[in-house]
């Protein structure tokens, strides 16, 4: 009873025990991670010295302690307690037993205590056919045990951290400090020096200027401690996959989204299926569901010749262990197939299986075509009845399982997994909520259906491009000590069809493998939208299972937002924790739930809030209860259909918490953003997993206009963050649980489209200056011109050190920086003013896009010339900025040579603008240099009418100066 405040360890189960001052041992002071001595020690002798939860080394004088204790024993003592401790060790790790899920830190409560042993003594009495892992090893004697302890390989990680050497990262740490040093000073002497004789550009100057180095530290410093992590899939084989014992491995349901069959195009979606399906992972533990938010009867039947289809598909993959398992893909790869294929049947099954694919293809265009004209009484089935999508704004819900619950096999005679084709209910007057809605309306009828504990969510045009990639997830989401405050694991968006140059940085490569490695050492990735692996419980909205609460004296903090002070909460944040408190003891309650009647289990659950919080289902409810998941034996297929209709319909979520506390969250259109915060918020952290072969690969535009509507849409929903309940700046502080650089990262994600409004002032300057002969910037003496000297450089060195640490190609960072301009000129400034549109005044504004056909069949899309209002601004910029050069010229020219030191920093900021602006004009001119007329008359009209208007105002123009060149004028003798 004294030790019923000490955490329990998350490795091998027992109490982390005391130190010296009796206070709880605490091996990690970053996180305050809960592992016990003996396992500690057990990673000390293995040579990990680094929290398997947040990366950080362990202190240096516990390490000392550690190996003086260990240094007193003797030879043959310490050869006794290892090969113990290993023991125990391994025991505890191979197996993650429900008991141990399901006991908390309140435990040591003596009334929570006594439920815990009614609780036991209720299953011990109740006989079940198969008995769990954890009764079998209960069964066997210790002594048994300890000669039946499983491989080497499966009692160790199943994961690692290779934190970045320092000989890389300490340079680099440096290197930021010194420029934050400098931008202080710069910003001294650009304060103290104004230009009175340019008043106004000064001032624009130095408030851009100021936005911009707030901007790069939102940036940079998120990125303080990058990681690294390696995977071992050998280890979760040997660990969850053992001969002669069933497969361990825990399920996983993918969830494929579309909405319009003709704008993406049932073909791809079909790959991706059919990657699903072949993934090299147990069939019973794989599922497929297709979001169809159109309710297209195209969709479901390319989802009907793809079912039949798959049945001898899957069959060739697995045989032959082919990459990738896209059939599309796979056969377009111009390599050599025949490379280390030794079976001497590959190259005639090969060419069986491609004539059988295109065949394939030949059907699924066929029904794309047929579909391209609707009939007027609408779309009929095979049996004659009309398709309920016919209107899909009105319509009823529609489940369709293709494959698994249907017995179909392949054509070898072996099970396939689980497709299954879903379209929830629209009805008039109802808000759906788009993907957001679609993707809740999964969560629910997967969780009746098949309630696998982890979710994988993909774009249709996202396909498996690592048939291990799922094995990849589970060695961080699988492993005992990391994997219980893992919420989910998100892999890096990779694509095809980009040309080699990437001209509008489609590719992201310094998003993904710079940003997202700084916030894997933090927190966690940010949820990008697709090739995510959730844990189930997460999007529950529960908090995660091992939240450490150390005694509230203690003044080692780590992820709390104000160190070594507790600030008192707000109301609403008591209340949502009161709620979470009330809603975890009803959790409790229920985990009795197999030992009730229908009739007692129905009561149960409506005393709770559980139906306030997740709807008027009790088959949900009860799914998820089950941390592990699972469908319950007894449960029939037709009534679990019946159910699953039920929890997609149009009113379900009303008067729930879907969307505000649970799933995927309501209230911007970059949903993916605020689901991910949320998780953090609470206290979950996430993993950023990179395979040497990426996970997935997708499809992403290439044409300029496609590309700024994709960052349009982007930036639009981080402004309606920004404008909601949710922004970063003021949301999550009552719970402490989000960590400050984490914050940092966010506030980044949701401001940095107002970036715009002081970039395209910053890039018209050049041009003013050169139209009106004034500088932002008065003579430079010796000092201000070190300042400029030093900060340029440092400029220069903390690039070339990030992508020392990185491995980012300098290109991509010089087009990732290109685009940063590109974009904030334009559709960050319009995501600006249409998000307070749309927030405040309920205006919804749209900017069409028309496209121009291409001839080239190479990248034919790149050159596509789209007219639309974004193009207006940045074209307008590149006009105004050519003029103000040749102005200048001409200007210098007519001066004589004093005129041209000052022209050359004049024309190198407007040369600056031109060449991050230069992708962009190639884009608009197309391969024949054929750019639409309006684009061109709108730009040149504005161009025009500014300088007309400069020429007539020149506010920047002193009134002493206009006072004297008017005094000259008059004294000239006409």
């Amino acid at each position: 009873m004294m030790e019923s405040g000490v955490p329990v360890c998350h490795t091998c189960g027992e109490h982390v025990g005391l130190n010296v001052n009796g206070e709880p041992f605490v091996a990690c002071h970053e996180c305050n991670f809960p592992i016990c001595k003996s396992c500690f020690e057990y990673d000390l002798k293995e040579g990990r010295k680094a929290c398997l939860r947040c990366g950080s080394p362990y202190d240096e004088n516990l390490l000392d302690d550690v190996e003086k204790a260990t240094g007193d024993q003797s030879t043959m003592a310490a050869h006794l307690s290892k090969s113990q401790d290993i023991g125990i060790h391994a025991r505890h790790i191979s197996s993650v037993s429900t008991l141990d899920s399901e006991m908390t830190e309140d435990n040591g409560n003596p009334i929570w205590k006594n439920r815990v042993e009614s609780w036991k003594e209720k299953k011990n009495k109740k006989k079940k056919p198969a008995t769990t892992k954890v009764e079998r090893e209960a069964e066997i004697p210790p002594e048994q045990q300890m000669e039946d302890k499983p491989a080497p390989d499966a009692s160790q990680p199943l994961s690692t951290i290779i934190p970045i050497p320092k000989s890389r990262l300490a340079p680099y740490r440096t290197v930021i400090i010194m420029r934050l040093i400098i931008l202080g000073l710069f910003f001294h002497y650009r304060v103290t020096n104004p230009v009175d004789s340019a008043f106004g550009l000064w001032l624009t100057s130095v408030i851009c200027e100021i936005w911009f180095a707030f901007s790069w530290v939102l940036d940079q410093f998120p990125k303080w401690y990058p990681v690294n992590r390696e995977t071992y899939i050998d280890r979760l084989s040997a660990r969850y996959e053992r001969e002669g014992e069933p497969n361990e491995l825990a399920a996983v349901d993918f969830f494929v989204s579309t909405v319009d069959p003709l704008k993406e195009p049932p073909l791809i979606t079909a790959n991706t299926v059919l990657s699903i399906l072949a993934l090299d992972y147990p069939v019973d533990k794989v599922s497929c569901y297709i979001s169809d938010d159109g309710a297209a009867m195209l969709t479901f039947e390319s989802l009907v010749e793809t079912a039949d289809f798959a049945r001898k598909w899957v069959p060739f993959c697995k045989k032959f262990s082919i990459e990738p398992r896209a059939p599309e893909f796979y056969f377009s790869q111009k390599i050599d197939y025949l490379k280390d294929k030794v079976q001497p049947s590959f190259v005639k099954e090969r060419r069986a299986m491609k004539r059988d694919y295109e065949e394939y293809k030949i059907r699924i265009n066929a029904l794309v075509a047929k579909a391209q004209k609707t009939p007027e009484e609408g779309w009929t089935m095979q049996d004659g009845t009309p398709w309920p999508g016919n209107n899909p704004r009105d319509h009823p819900g529609m489940i369709q399982v293709f494959l698994g619950y249907s017995g179909a096999r392949d054509i070898e005679g072996n099970e396939l997994p689980r497709l299954v084709y879903v379209s929830r209910e629209k009805r008039p007057g109802y808000q759906h909520h788009k993907k957001a809605g679609a993707e809740n309306a999964l969560v629910r009828v997967s969780a009746v259906l098949t309630n696998a504990p982890f979710i994988l969510n993909l774009d249709c045009d996202h396909y498996v491009n690592n048939s291990k990639a799922v094995r990849e997830a589970m060695c961080f989401l699988m492993d005992p000590q990391v994997g219980r405050d893992v919420c989910y694991v998100q892999f890096p968006q990779r694509f095809d069809g980009i040309d080699r140059s990437d001209r509008y940085a489609n590719r992201n490569t310094v998003f993904f493998d710079v940003n997202m490695k700084g916030l894997d050492g933090i927190q966690g990735p940010v949820y990008v939208g697709t090739g995510c692996v959730f844990n189930r419980q997460a999007l529950y909205g529960y908090g995660p299972p091992s939240m450490p609460s150390f005694p509230k004296s203690s003044s080692s903090s780590c992820s709390c937002c104000c160190p070594g002070k507790k600030e008192p909460k707000d109301p609403s944040e008591l209340y949502r924790d009161a709620k979470r408190e009330e809603l975890d003891a009803a959790i409790f309650n229920l985990r009795e739930i197999d030992n009730y009647d229908e009739y007692e289990r129905s009561m149960l659950i409506s005393q709770t809030s559980f139906e306030k919080t997740f709807g008027l289902s009790s088959v949900f409810i009860e799914s998820t209860l089950m941390e592990n998941g699972g469908v319950a034996e007894s449960a029939n297929p037709s009534t679990l259909i019946k159910e699953a209709i039920h929890v997609i319909s149009c009113g379900y979520e009303e008067k729930t918490a879907w969307g505000k506390e649970i799933g995927w969250i309501y209230g911007s259109v970059t949903e993916d953003i605020l689901t991910g915060f949320k998780m953090h918020c609470r206290g979950w952290r996430s993993i950023y997993c990179m395979p040497l072969r990426p996970a997935f690969k997708g499809s992403a535009p290439i044409n300029l206009s496609d590309r700024l509507h994709q960052v349009l849409r982007w930036a639009l929903g981080s402004v309606e963050i920004f404008l909601s309940r949710h922004c970063p700046l003021w949301y999550g502080f009552g719970g402490g649980r989000l960590k400050w650089l984490q914050r940092l990262a966010y506030i980044n994600t949701i401001v940095y489209p107002f970036t715009s409004l002081p970039l395209i002032a910053y890039c018209s300057l050049p041009a003013i200056c050169l139209l009106t002969g004034k500088f932002i910037i008065p003579t430079l003496s010796n000092l201000a011109s070190v300042l400029f000297l030093g900060l340029f450089l440092s400029i220069i060195v903390t690039a070339v050190l990030e992508l020392r640490w990185s491995g980012v190609s300098i290109e991509d960072l010089w087009r990732n920086e290109q685009f940063w301009v590109i974009g904030g000129v334009s559709a960050h400034l319009f995501a600006v003013f249409q998000g307070f549109l749309k927030m405040l005044a309920g205006i919804d504004t749209n900017f069409t896009v028309t496209a121009k056909a291409a001839d080239d069949a190479d990248f034919g899309e790149l050159y596509i010339v789209k007219w639309t209002t974004l193009l207006i601004p940045p074209t307008t910029l590149l006009i105004v900025n050519m003029v103000g050069v040749v102005a200048g010229f001409s200007d210098a020219l007519n001066k004589g040579y004093e005129a041209w030191g000052p022209l050359f920093g004049k024309v190198f900021f407007s040369f600056w603008v031109i060449l991050h602006l230069y992708p962009f004009l190639k884009g608009l001119m197309g391969r024949q240099n054929r750019t639409p007329t309006i684009v061109v008359l709108w730009s040149v009209l504005l161009a025009s009418v500014f300088s007309l208007v400069w020429v007539r105002v020149n506010p920047f123009v002193s009134t002493a100066d206009s006072t004297t060149v008017s005094q000259s004028c008059i004294s000239i003798d006409c």
